[in-house]
């Protein structure tokens, strides 16, 4: 089995997850069409340095096509036209959609509750991660309809519904879980699974940069926080994804929420460096106490 038939779009693939997503679905074939607001001519507010471009190379070299479209998902216009080219460029066809759509790391203000967290930074946060998501799949769903299949996901925070330490930032990760399962009884009546996939604690870019490390010696960041020696690289994501998409039952899953940890179990694929980090087990173990 193999993805080389496929046609995927990861909204938010320039860095982190998304980028490492659209990299393995790659390694399986896939054409992947890869979205963001950084580009090597323009950086959006993240202020970072990945780009679009470099994400879609990387997409080509792991085997797949990697195509870069510079797309706003807030905004309805862009989201329109990029479906538009998936449909001209590969015959009607879309597959796979996965909604990272993020940004909102520069938005969270920890340690505030709702009435001192900035207002417009929490809005915005929902911009991102909840409008951006429905006006994308609302676009995407279409093609997928018509061909009566597909895979929807959500990416998210968590498997649940409990509260995660920022009130915009619960209220956003929650309502990624629950658009999967709304989707899941929404399109009960067409071959298309929805689901939701979350990480465990993710060793991105950014996150190495916050601690001032790097994937090399990476285990220097338990020094900033002890429950860091758990973290998975965003390849292990990847990987589940990865192995999602491969999956010929794969709408046994349709509706639920999934991590990564999960899955390693499922599937018995491991993170780039040959381990298999379980966050679910850590944080029962470590955090619940």
């Amino acid at each position: 089995m193999n993805l080389e038939n496929q046609t995927v779009l990861v909204a938010g693939a320039t860095r982190g997850a998304g980028r490492a997503m659209a990299i393995k679905l790659g390694e399986a074939g896939a054409t992947v069409y890869v979205t963001g607001r950084t580009t090597r001519e323009e950086q959006s507010p993240m202020e970072r340095k990945e780009t679009i471009e470099e994400s879609a190379e990387l997409v080509t070299r792991a085997g797949g096509k990697g195509i870069p479209v510079k797309v706003d998902h807030t905004d309805e216009y862009q989201v329109k036209n990029l479906i538009q080219k998936i449909e001209e460029e590969q015959d009607g066809q879309l597959d796979i959609l996965v909604n990272d759509v993020w940004g909102g790391d520069p938005l969270t203000e920890w340690g505030k509750d709702v009435a001192e967290h900035d207002l417009q930074k929490g809005l915005q946060m929902q911009q991102q991660a909840v409008h951006a998501h429905i006006i994308t799949t609302h676009y995407a769903l279409p093609l997928m309809k018509k061909n009566n299949k597909g895979l929807v996901v959500e990416i998210t925070d968590g498997i649940d519904y409990d509260y995660r330490g920022n009130f915009y930032y619960s209220l956003a990760k929650i309502s990624n879980i629950h658009m999967a399962k709304a989707l899941a009884q929404d399109l009960k009546d067409y071959n298309i699974t929805s689901i939701a996939l979350t990480p465990g604690f993710l060793r991105s870019e950014a996150m190495l940069d916050t601690f001032g490390i790097t994937e090399e010696n990476w285990k220097e960041g338990v020094k900033v926080d002890k429950h860091f020696i758990a973290s998975e690289t965003p390849f292990y994501i990847g990987e589940a994804l990865k192995h999602l998409a491969l999956d010929t039952e794969v709408h046994r899953f349709n509706g639920k929420t999934l991590s990564t940890w999960e899955l390693s179990d499922i599937y018995g694929f491991k993170d780039i460096d040959g381990t298999q980090p379980h966050w679910g087990n850590y944080f029962k173990e470590h955090v619940e106490e």
